[in-house]
């Protein structure tokens, strides 16, 4: 695996480390490095090398350093002359580290993946609101879809479910970078009758969605004519759900759930942990259980990385009331 260096003025690195870990879980191979002011050149360029003798694979290592020309940049680009296989990449943000862990499970070499999350870094900066953003020439406009006559056929005419997600915060980092990476689906589309009528809650949803993918909130029962209307065969959906009761609907509704990811469920008076981010009632575990007997598998992960638990193995062992 390409080992990856954050390096930067102050503790920047360290800080950026522990933010992606935050979003995209635990990651070996990969070291922070920070110059403090007390320090020199030639003290950051001993860290650095101490970093990288930690890694298990030498040989392909990637750079993200925080800012072109400053003495991090200097010193590892000191080091990047005896090594052909090396990358450096300036402007280091945490869209550009995440891409990296994700490209990371895909790509061995450190300069494809530099390559790779250099355009992706960039699309990660935006503006809000987006009336402050530069006007785009005319040639740069994205062709707006003409609406679709009812009872056309788009591709099979059969929508793609390529993810299922029961997670109380809905879309948030994980969700919009390490599972939509991995996904890489058209839409993310948050299935909530609640939701869908709170202007709030359904602006910051569709403001959260990643760079290229769309994100809509849809009251259940919508979602159902989606998934029957052939219009939407082009499409490969995340869905997102809030609790099990509103994926139980949607799933009786004639939508097809074969697997579910659960993320989070939130603690709230009278349910039960089954453990650090899953707390259920007897009515959570009664949805649960429904949607099992109509054929639904159950992944328990905050993240793509992490274990797969076995839900009614922790659902036993809380003995929820």
């Amino acid at each position: 695996m390409v080992g990856i260096v954050l390096a930067s003025h102050g503790d920047f690195a360290d800080g950026i480390k522990m933010s992606g870990s935050m979003v995209f879980g635990d990651q070996k191979n990969v070291a922070s490095v920070t110059l403090q002011p007390s320090e020199g050149p030639d003290d950051f360029k001993k860290k650095l090398q101490d970093a990288i003798a930690s890694f298990e694979d030498q040989d392909e290592v990637l750079f993200l350093v925080d800012l072109w020309g400053g003495t991090p940049f200097n010193q590892v680009s000191g080091l990047l002359g005896d090594h052909d296989k090396w990358a450096v990449v300036t402007g280091m943000n945490l869209p550009m580290l995440i891409e990296a862990y994700s490209s990371r499970l895909s790509m061995d070499s450190a300069a494809e993946i530099a390559t790779h999350i250099f355009i992706e870094g960039r699309k990660g900066v935006r503006i809000q609101p987006e009336s402050l953003s530069p006007k785009k020439t005319a040639g740069g406009h994205a062709a707006k879809a003409s609406a679709i006559p009812e009872g056309t056929v788009v591709g099979d005419g059969k929508v793609k479910i390529a993810h299922v997600r029961i997670d109380t915060r809905l879309l948030h980092g994980q969700v919009a970078t390490a599972w939509a990476k991995q996904i890489n689906p058209t839409r993310i589309i948050v299935v909530s009758d609640g939701v869908a009528h709170d202007e709030l809650r359904k602006t910051l949803i569709t403001q959260a969605a990643p760079p290229g993918v769309k994100a809509n909130v849809i009251p259940i029962d919508k979602m159902i004519q989606i998934y029957k209307d052939p219009r939407f065969g082009g499409e490969k959906l995340f869905l997102l759900f809030e609790n099990p009761q509103d994926a139980l609907r949607c799933e009786e509704g004639g939508v097809d759930l074969p697997e579910v990811n659960i993320g989070s469920m939130a603690h709230s008076e009278g349910k039960t942990m089954l453990n650090g981010a899953l707390a259920a009632d007897k009515d959570d575990v009664a949805c649960l259980e429904k949607m099992r007997d109509l054929g639904t598998k159950f992944h328990v992960q905050k993240v793509p990385s992490d274990k797969d638990e076995d839900l009614w193995a922790l659902i036993k062992k809380a003995d929820v009331k």
